[in-house]
């Protein structure tokens, strides 16, 4: 049976509760296990203090009282053995006699600092419950051999595996909790593997025990794309391969200590980054080769704290050597250079460096190159502080063409200056040198430009009918201006087009002219086979326009986002439905597929942009206040008593204002479902049942067939000239207005605003939305202007449609 290798760090083991749950993972499986652990969370900080205070004879027995309780608390909520408890004791008084008599030795140093590893797993084995439940404890220092090298602590295999052999020989159990961080050099002296070296620790003994995987515990869910502090829709990574993790470890990424590759990459050892905190995710594997992905970047980096250091002069021009001096220079000064970048004109070479290093740098290179500086061969050595160095990583860059080219429009559109420039014969990492106050905003445009496919959409449109058809009209006008990349590089390709029952779906491309007559021939509608055929697999990106009114169809957007399906839609029922739907739609994103809606509030109004422009940007939404419909405006706005109430719904509805049944805009509920959608887009758990809704439909007519309804439509005339003529007593006029106050209540519903409201200054067909935010809070932002008929709400759909094109790099 294989033998799996797990890692827990110090947060996953950082108190009583995480370490029943690291306990609780290893026993949820049968097969042989090693559980790697570090010390718990601050311990070895806290060790690494109380030593360097015994050494300068300072108090000590204060910070050993705590550290001592903090570890006897664990026990005792683990509810282990008093033999256990005994044993710490017995380990705490041996601290104490050790750091009464300190030692300048590296190995006094290095025992003191080990000694959380040994302390943690001894609880984690008690919590597994020791030998007697088969699981033995190894202390690294008994098997572990190591010595120093230049590129770090080295292993010496061969001794490693004689000495582990014989400690098998005497622990039969099947599975074995294993101290990291600690070893002993050649003469047996103890010592550690540096700082988080109990990734590198679990890297060797699960070669050591010939593992079939390597799971690294931490407490995110895996490799990110980019910190996720500041870039917050980073995603997991799947996969990855050494070359790409080796990259990212040695540029500055923290879930991986950088020599952890090395014993992985030697013997094929697949190694899993996954959550404690988070078990169900599936974390990152990492392995020889990764699957392929969208983007060419698997990742990108930030490292700050950085500093340019330059030396130039003419002097420098062919001069063999140059380089060779100024880093022999640097590394008699023990300082480490991030990057290099140099011109093919030999005028310059620059090299990147931590900035607490800059100054010692500085002085190191203009001691070496004295004489050109005082010949006038070099002008001298120049430092630039403030810089932070910037990296993408990932083998899908190798050989691909325009991998430079994305990283650098992305930056010089988000206006940051690149200071210097790296890219390795790999091809697996382009670095450039930023200045720091630009680093987050040149990160983030780094990142939309990556995570971005090139600009050819495969189209599929559903529901052709009023809104559908004026879509279509506009893309076969538009067709001329934007299709081809010799024009202003998109090619919206129209491969598909579906009503409620049938499908034409295309092999190269549909005429936008002739796509709904071809509907007629077309096969039965299959919304997986539709979906499938959009997302060709020759094509970059893949669009749903979604233009009907269909709850069925809103109901399969999760899936086509989760695909890389980019969806665009003026259909409520995404956007009002369930929330769990809901959620799922927007987690859906995540996996690359954008989602655009803005016409399902205010047809080619900017609403949501509006709203999310402000959110984005700091401010708060406190209340929601307007006309949401077209249809009602126009009716209201109409409605003054010269003409009955169903005469103006008749008109609207030749108009093609109205949906086909006009009960379905009377009713209330489409203004409801905007009410809803705005208030989820500002954060609000906010559901169609949610909110109060006053129906202008009678109950006698609401479940009567459409055709009956249009011919009573004179119904509505008597109580909604009763409400008319209220209003008017009071000097007012009727709107249906829908508002979100700052408690969370919804309503929509016929009023007569008070004078000076601004629904009354409407023009026709005309939404008006008001947000009340924090910043607009006397005075409300308000956002104006045409709300209903297709043409306008297919532009609104359209406009979305090229803003996601423009987001893949398109320039329509």
């Amino acid at each position: 049976m294989s033998l799996y290798a797990h890692k827990f760090g110090g947060s996953s083991v950082a108190n009583a509760a995480r370490l029943r749950e690291v306990a609780s993972l290893l026993q949820r499986s049968d097969e042989p296990r090693i559980a790697v652990v570090s010390a718990m969370q601050g311990v070895t900080d806290a060790l690494t203090t109380l030593a360097t205070a015994a050494l300068d004879t300072k108090p000590w027995r204060g910070d050993w009282t705590r550290l001592r309780e903090q570890h006897l608390r664990v026990a005792r909520e683990l509810a282990v053995d008093d033999a256990v408890q005994a044993w710490l004791e017995r380990e705490f008084q041996a601290l104490h006699e050790t750091l009464s008599a300190p030692s300048p030795r590296p190995e006094w140093l290095a025992t003191v600092q080990g000694l959380g590893e040994v302390w943690s797993s001894r609880l984690l084995q008690a919590a597994l419950g020791d030998e007697a439940a088969d699981w033995a404890r190894l202390d690294a220092r008994e098997v572990l051999v190591v010595h120093p090298g230049e590129l770090g602590v080295g292993v010496d295999w061969d001794a490693s595996r004689r000495q582990l052999a014989a400690w098998r020989q005497a622990h039969r159990e099947s599975n074995v909790v294993i101290t990291g961080f600690v070893a002993r050099d050649g003469d047996g002296a103890i010592t550690t593997l540096g700082r988080n070296g109990s990734d590198y620790s679990s890297a060797i003994f699960a070669v050591l025990f010939d593992a079939a995987e390597l799971t690294i515990w931490t407490d995110v869910d895996g490799v990110l794309s980019a910190d996720p502090r500041l870039v917050p829709d980073a995603v997991c990574l799947e996969s990855m391969s050494y070359a790409e993790a080796c990259e990212l470890a040695y540029f500055g990424a923290k879930v991986l200590h950088p020599q952890t590759m090395a014993p992985a990459m030697q013997a094929g050892l697949p190694i899993r980054i996954r959550n404690t905190l988070n078990p169900a995710a599936p974390g990152t594997r990492i392995t020889e080769t990764s699957e392929p992905a969208a983007s060419p970047v698997k990742g990108l980096t930030l490292v700050p704290d950085m500093a340019v250091l330059e030396l130039a002069g003419a002097g420098l021009i062919g001069v063999p050597g140059t380089a060779e001096r100024m880093f022999a220079a640097l590394h008699a000064e023990g300082v480490s250079v991030t990057m290099i970048s140099q011109g093919s004109s030999e005028h310059s070479i620059c090299c990147v460096l931590r900035a607490d290093q800059a100054e010692r740098a500085r002085t190191a290179v203009r001691v070496a190159f004295r004489d050109a500086i005082s010949n006038g061969q070099a002008e001298g050595v120049r430092v630039t502080t403030g810089i932070a160095v910037l990296a993408a990583v990932g083998d899908g860059m190798v050989g691909t063409p325009g991998v430079s080219a994305r990283l650098f429009a992305g930056l010089a559109q988000a206006r940051v200056n690149i200071r210097a420039i790296a890219q390795g014969a790999s091809e697996r990492n382009i670095s450039v040198a930023i200045a720091a106050e630009d680093a987050t905003r040149g990160l983030r445009a780094a990142h939309s430009a990556f995570w971005l496919s090139p600009q050819t959409l495969s189209v599929g449109v559903i529901g052709p009918g009023n809104v559908g058809r004026a879509l279509l009209a506009q893309l076969a006008e538009a067709s001329s201006r934007y299709n081809g990349a010799d024009r202003a590089g998109l090619d919206l390709r129209l491969r598909a087009v579906a009503n409620s029952s049938r499908m034409q779906l295309a092999s190269r491309a549909l005429d936008p002219v002739d796509a709904t007559a071809l509907l007629e021939d077309g096969e039965m509608l299959d919304l997986d086979r539709f979906a499938a055929h959009v997302r060709a697999s020759h094509l970059p990106h893949a669009m749903i326009v979604d233009c009907s009114g269909s709850d069925t169809v809103a109901a399969h957007y999760a899936d086509w986002l989760a695909a890389g399906i980019h969806v665009v839609t003026p259909n409520k029922h995404a956007g009002s439905g369930p929330l769990e739907r809901w959620h799922a739609i927007r987690a859906a994103t995540r996996h690359g597929g954008h989602f655009r809606y803005e016409a399902t509030v205010g047809a080619g109004l900017p609403v949501i942009q509006t709203l999310r422009s402000q959110l984005d940007t700091g401010d708060t939404l406190t209340e929601i206040d307007g006309v949401l419909s077209g249809t009602l405006a126009w009716l209201f706005n109409k409605f003054d008593g010269s003409v009955s109430f169903s005469q103006l719904v008749a008109e609207a509805r030749a108009l093609g204002y109205t949906e086909p049944d006009p009960r379905d805009d009377l009713s209330g509920i489409d203004v409801a479902r905007k009410l809803v959608i705005l208030a989820r887009e500002a954060g609000r758990e906010l559901s169609l049942e949610d909110v109060v809704i006053e129906s202008l439909v009678p109950a006698s007519l609401k479940d009567v067939d459409r055709g009956t309804f249009l011919s009573r439509l004179h119904e509505l005339d008597a109580p909604m000239q009763a409400r008319l003529d209220a209003a008017k007593r009071e000097g007012r006029s009727l709107r249906y207005l829908a508002q979100l106050d700052r408690d969370g209540r919804a309503r929509v519903g016929l009023v007569a605003p008070e004078d000076g409201h601004a629904s009354l200054h409407g023009r026709l067909t005309d939404n008006l939305i008001q947000f009340h935010t924090r910043r607009y809070a006397d005075n409300p932002l308000v956002v104006q202007g045409p709300g209903a008929g297709p043409e306008v709400t297919a532009a609104g759909v359209f406009g979305d449609i090229l803003a996601i094109a423009q987001a893949l790099g398109a320039r329509p």
